[in-house]
């Protein structure tokens, strides 16, 4: 035991000293942070036009009749969101699984599944939504719906389909090859394996860059507002910003995006962090 009390002496004094060197590292950066802040915000309050673009873009009396409007309309964007993440989340592994079949038997499937990766992660969202929206209620088939907002959503669920399928395949092709190994030594077959063995692991592992796609999904359901013209919270900021041209709303209306946004990329960053840990073979408090 006394051979063994130097040694642990020792360990409690570096980690010690790593502690102090941590926390003096981040007063440092806070202390920077701020005083870079303060300077940048010294300038904008002291230039010489300041005065009309407080008036104009963070206008008080503006925000607090606007404010109540946008956010009522925000509801729609989170419909928008939680609609479109379940349909994506779905469609998107459903491609992955497919890019992931081995043997020739299963390559028009891989085929299709690439082709229509690269085909929706080559044309901007915006396109896709814009060409759905309005191009397919013009054909006026029947039994086909012909909301504008349905299709608009359609394209935005399509586009990131093919972007959140990359990071499924991602996960599925970071399990070790001996975990389907271990599994067809039990008896099953390589479908069974890749469904009960092989898709846990890889979406356990990706759930980080999946909250990644969630925060920028979040921001583009205004996408389909502002192509097929409906009233959620970036076009009612938008009416608003006409009738009073004053641009306050639009600041109003990021200010919501930044409430949801935020907490989700704090959460991204904490379950990375855990995963870490996880993987180091050490527990992240």
């Amino acid at each position: 035991m006394t051979e063994l009390e130097p040694t642990s002496r020792r360990s409690r004094l570096v980690g010690d000293l790593f502690r102090r060197e941590g926390a003096k590292g981040v007063a440092v950066a806070l202390l920077s942070t701020a005083v870079v802040l303060f300077a940048i915000g010294w300038l904008v309050v002291h230039s010489k036009n300041w005065p009309a673009v407080k008036d104009s873009f963070f206008n008080a009396q503006e925000f607090r009749d606007s404010f109540p409007d946008i956010a009522q309309k925000f509801v729609r964007n989170i419909e928008y969101f939680l609609i479109g993440e379940v349909f994506i989340l779905s469609l998107a592994l459903f491609l992955a699984v497919l890019r992931s079949l081995p043997g020739p038997v299963f390559f028009p499937l891989r085929a299709l599944a690439i082709t229509y990766v690269d085909l929706f992660r080559g044309i901007p969202t915006i396109l896709v939504i814009y060409i759905l929206g309005f191009g397919v209620p013009s054909l006026g088939l029947r039994g086909v719906p012909v909301s504008a907002t349905f299709w608009g959503l359609v394209g935005l669920v399509l586009s990131y389909s093919a972007y959140v399928s990359e990071v499924y395949r991602a996960g599925i092709e970071s399990v070790h090859p001996s975990q389907v190994g271990s599994a067809r030594s039990l008896g099953l077959t390589r479908l069974q394996a890749l469904r009960f063995v092989i898709v846990p692991q890889a979406v356990r592992r990706v759930i980080p860059p999946l909250l990644n796609d969630f925060v920028a999904l979040q921001k583009d359901t205004a996408l389909v507002a502002f192509v097929v013209a409906v009233p959620e919270a970036f076009k009612e900021a938008q009416i608003i910003q006409n009738a009073d041209f004053n641009f306050t709303p639009l600041v109003a209306a990021a200010l919501l995006f930044l409430l949801i946004t935020v907490p989700l990329t704090r959460l991204v960053d904490w379950l990375s962090a855990r995963e870490r840990g996880r993987r180091q073979g050490g527990a992240v408090l």
